[in-house]
């Protein structure tokens, strides 16, 4: 019986036994000036998307972003910001998000316009990664992060703990880039 059950939660909490067909590459999102941004262009490049909100506790992790943006985007590295209010935390307008993002941390790495990340709402890439991770790798609050390969897959998912900076993080960014 104990063996049936370490079955079951590994399945449901480790892997996702439906994984969506597709790529991360399959998908267009709007930018957050509105113009169209296509996910094929990031071909052979790694990208980390990170949904983000501007009144968080977690809002300060933008300076990590740009900080591993401006170290790695000659490497083939994206950072693609997604601001979304699942978790009523972010600004109501796209253009308040861009200036508090620019002003307060200097960004300038791409961002989405404002997203739904979860649920039926939820944009075409999120219900693709909904499908593709495990119930616990899916966004539970702002600035979980998606590290995204070359070829389009899923590599890993971090929860919003994970600061962007701390050296476990890097070293799974690096190995992305670099092989």
């Amino acid at each position: 019986m104990l063996n049936l059950i370490i079955i079951i939660f590994t399945m449901f909490f480790c892997f996702n036994t439906k994984a969506s067909e597709g790529s991360f590459h399959d998908f267009e999102i709007t930018s957050i000036s509105g113009d169209n941004i296509k996910l094929s262009d990031y071909k052979n490049k790694v990208v980390l998307l990170v949904n983000t909100a501007s009144q968080c506790g977690f809002t300060p992790q933008y300076a990590g972003l740009q900080k591993i943006y401006d170290r790695y985007k000659e490497d083939n590295f994206i950072v693609l910001g997604v601001p979304s209010n699942d978790f009523n935390q972010e600004l109501s307008k796209e253009s308040d998000v861009k200036k508090f993002c620019e002003i307060r941390f200097g960004v300038n790495f791409p961002m989405t316009s404002i997203q739904k990340i979860r649920g039926e709402a939820a944009h075409p890439l999120y219900k693709w990664i909904a499908g593709n991770v495990s119930v616990i790798g899916q966004p539970r609050w702002n600035f979980h992060k998606f590290l995204i390969g070359k070829d389009g897959k899923i590599i890993n998912w971090f929860s919003s703990m994970t600061s962007p900076t701390s050296e476990g993080f890097i070293n799974q960014v690096e190995d992305a880039i670099y092989n």
